[in-house]
């Protein structure tokens, strides 16, 4: 096992080669889930359901309300796995083994136990949640339907995220991807069987897409669930005898917290959103054109994200192993090639943003808006990869706190006020894609406030170690 880890590719192979072949895998998974999350959406645009005054469909429309929700299920399952993978990552690089054993089996009781919360509410607050925004019996309806299910059954996709960190930890990344793409495929080909019941299936209308959705995370959880357990790996998870560590948790909810909190500001974020969106202005489109952007939104970031992953295991390893030219050359090359494919996204949404609305958009009543939608809040992408890339480093060295704070000033501090502020004072629909770039430019400066402390209270002593 000595052996084992001693030769480690993320402390020996080439940087450049490393993250390349540790990121690839994880970018083809990430945009594949990001694929299927639009289909889905594009699925459900055509579900036969009434169509509001102002030509949205509601099934559209309750997607999108139930949105926050599955943001902040997904929050609290990357979170937690955020912490796992920085906390194995780190002990693997310090040769403390056991140590990390102990993380995955911890990161694994603390996703279960998530999952069992939000089963729970799942089944007690949907529909008071849902009335908040809207009094449209069928949307509420709708959104009840397929958000219990999502939460109900969400146990597959916290299990799955903590099986998946545990191989990204040990840059297994090509096993990660092979589990996330048999959920993706799995959802993907179920979505019409279900949503429009062909070939014997039930037509389960938006149901069926939250169905197919379950289905295909518990499939990728099995997968990856089997891959680990099966397979001749550093970190072996084992609950016999299993007592909860105390230190391990610790550990992992020192980075992982912050990364709950910080996506979980995201949901708080979508839910103001959509507050302000469907009770400040009128016209009622906005909730769905945001739904659709995100989605959309995703095919851009979900690459940049498996890129960022990758680059967060080599990172936490290189830290633990007190290597710093491995470690902020890892770090250069993530951020040189986020700002490049953000860039190529900014292009792809100034240039394409009629056909890409089109898509959800059969008869054109949210196109026009749709279009200023794309065209404004692209804006912000270079930006934004710059601060994503400090936020890696800042969880990978065991500063979530640091991310946290850059995400609350952007999302609660400047995003939302400044939503709210812009709606009230013009009604403008089209003022309020706005205020996306006034938050990144805040994160930005935050971001670079929080990198210079990180510099000179972690980084600079391991550089100073290394010469």
């Amino acid at each position: 096992m000595e052996k084992a880890i001693k030769q480690n590719k993320m402390g020996t192979m080439p940087v450049g080669r490393l993250l390349f072949s540790m990121s690839l895998p994880m970018v083809i998974s990430m945009l594949v889930q990001a694929l299927y999350n639009v289909v889905d959406s594009v699925f459900v645009a055509r579900i036969d359901t009434a169509i509001a005054a102002n030509g949205v469909n509601n099934a559209l429309t309750a997607v999108g309300l139930a949105y926050p929700i599955q943001f902040l299920m997904v929050a609290f399952a990357v979170g937690t796995a955020v912490g796992m993978n920085s906390l194995m990552s780190r002990r693997l690089g310090e040769k403390r083994h056991e140590e990390a054993n102990s993380a995955a089996s911890n990161g694994l009781f603390l996703e279960f136990v998530s999952a069992m919360v939000f089963l729970v509410l799942g089944l007690t607050c949907v529909r008071p949640f849902l009335k908040i925004f809207t009094s449209d019996a069928e949307v509420l309806d709708l959104g009840v339907s397929y958000l219990k299910i999502c939460m109900v059954f969400c146990l597959g996709i916290f299990i799955h995220l903590g099986f998946d960190r545990i191989l990204q930890s040990m840059g297994k990344t090509g096993l990660s991807m092979a589990a996330q793409l048999a959920g993706a495929v799995t959802n993907i080909v179920l979505d019409p069987l279900m949503i429009f019941g062909y070939w014997g299936f039930p037509k389960m209308g938006i149901a069926g897409a939250a169905a197919a959705t379950v289905i295909g995370q518990w499939v990728s959880m099995i997968v990856a669930a089997l891959l680990v357990v099966l397979g001749k790996h550093e970190i072996k998870v084992s609950f016999k005898h299993f007592k909860p560590s105390g230190e391990s948790i610790k550990e992992i909810y020192r980075v992982g917290a912050p990364s709950i909190v910080m996506q979980g500001i995201g949901s708080v974020m979508n839910t103001g959103m959509n507050f302000v969106l469907s009770r400040f202005l009128t016209d009622g489109m906005g909730v769905a054109i945001m739904n659709i952007y995100y989605k959309m939104q995703s095919l851009i970031f979900m690459p940049m994200f498996g890129i960022t992953n990758a680059s967060m295991s080599i990172i936490a390893f290189n830290f633990g192993a007190k290597d710093y030219k491995r470690l902020m050359r890892t770090w250069r090359i993530t951020l040189v090639v986020c700002i490049i494919i953000m860039s190529l996204g900014l292009l792809c949404f100034q240039i394409f943003p009629e056909p890409i609305v089109r898509i959800f958009d059969t008869d054109g009543a949210i196109t026009g808006e749709g279009i200023r939608a794309f065209k404004t809040i692209s804006l912000h992408f270079p930006i934004a990869a710059i601060c994503i890339v400090c936020g890696t480093l800042f969880q990978a060295t065991g500063r979530g706190f640091y991310s946290m704070i850059v995400s609350l000033m952007r999302q609660l501090v400047a995003l939302l006020p400044a939503a709210a502020i812009l709606a009230l004072a013009t009604g403008k629909l089209s003022a309020v894609w706005w205020s996306f770039i006034i938050a990144e430019f805040m994160s930005l400066a935050v971001s670079l406030i929080c990198m210079k402390r990180l510099y000179k209270k972690e980084l600079k002593p391991i550089k100073e170690m290394n010469t």
